[in-house]
C-alpha cells in the first residue's frame, strides 16, 4: 500500500508548487493538501506566531493523522514552531520543509544570508538556521535581510514588483556572505531571473530540498 502525506499550507497556491513537485520526485506517495491561507493571515496582523495559532496547527496535524497520513509536512517557515511543538501528541513524523535546507546551509559556509518578504517569516527561519548549526556544533555568523514591500505588493497582485524588490536584495545580500537561504517557497521563483554571472553564490530554496529528504523519510518508514 502506498505510504499517504499530508501537506499543510498557509496559501493555495503552494498546493499546485508542491503537487508538481510531488510528481516529478515521489509519484507513488499518495498526498492530500490542508489550506487555511488565516493562519499566515492571523500570524502577519499579530506581527508574531501566536499561541491560538500553533494550538490550530496542531490541531490540523492530528486532523492529518486522523485521516489516515503516515507522515505530515508543513510547508510554511512562520508557522515553523508549532510544528515542533505539536510534535509530541501525534503518532506520526511530522516535517518540516524548510529543515533540510537549513542544514545545507550550515554545511555550506560560515556566513548565511537569510532572506525574507516578511519579518514573521525572517524571524524564524534565522531561528531554525541557527539551532541546526547547534546541532551540527556550528556557529555560523547570520546575515539578514528583509525585502521591504514585496509582500504587500504580490498580494496586491503586483508580482513583478515583488520579484524586483527580491532580486535586489539577493544582488544586496551575495557579496556580503557565502550562501543565501530562502525563508519563503515563494521567492523561489526569483532566482531564475538573476544571471548566471550574478548568482556567484549558492542560492538555496526549500521546496525541492524539503520533498526529497521527505521522499527518503516516508519511503524508510
Amino acid at each position: 500500500m502506498a505510504k499517504r502525506l499530508a501537506l499543510i499550507h498557509t496559501a493555495s497556491f503552494l498546493s499546485g508548487v508542491f503537487g508538481d513537485l510531488n510528481k516529478e520526485i515521489m509519484p507513488d506517495v499518495d498526498t492530500f493538501n490542508i489550506v487555511d491561507e488565516s493562519l499566515i493571515g492571523n500570524t502577519i496582523a499579530a506581527g508574531e506566531l501566536t499561541a491560538s495559532t500553533s494550538k490550530r496547527v496542531a490541531q490540523y496535524i492530528q486532523s492529518a493523522e486522523e485521516a489516515g497520513a503516515d507522515m505530515v509536512l508543513v510547508t510554511c517557515s512562520s508557522i515553523g514552531p508549532a510544528v515542533e511543538a505539536a510534535r509530541p501528541f501525534v503518532s506520526i513524523p511530522v516535517r518540516r520543509i524548510d529543515e533540510p535546507m537549513a542544514d545545507i546551509a550550515v554545511k555550506t559556509g560560515n556566513r548565511i544570508g537569510v532572506i525574507a518578504t516578511l519579518s514573521t517569516t525572517l524571524e524564524p527561519t534565522i531561528a531554525l538556521v541557527q539551532a541546526r548549526a547547534t546541532a551540527q556544533n556550528k556557529n555560523p555568523e547570520i546575515v539578514s535581510h528583509l525585502c521591504d514591500g514585496a509582500f504587500q505588493a504580490v498580494i496586491a497582485g503586483d508580482a513583478e514588483t515583488h520579484d524586483r524588490i527580491v532580486a535586489d536584495g539577493l544582488r544586496q545580500l551575495m557579496p556580503k556572505v557565502d550562501v543565501v537561504v530562502l525563508a519563503q517557497a515563494s521567492m523561489a521563483r526569483v532566482v531564475d531571473t538573476l544571471s548566471d554571472e550574478e548568482k556567484t553564490i549558492p542560492i538555496l530554496s526549500s521546496p525541492k530540498s524539503g520533498i526529497e529528504a521527505t521522499k527518503t523519510a516516508i519511503e524508510n518508514l
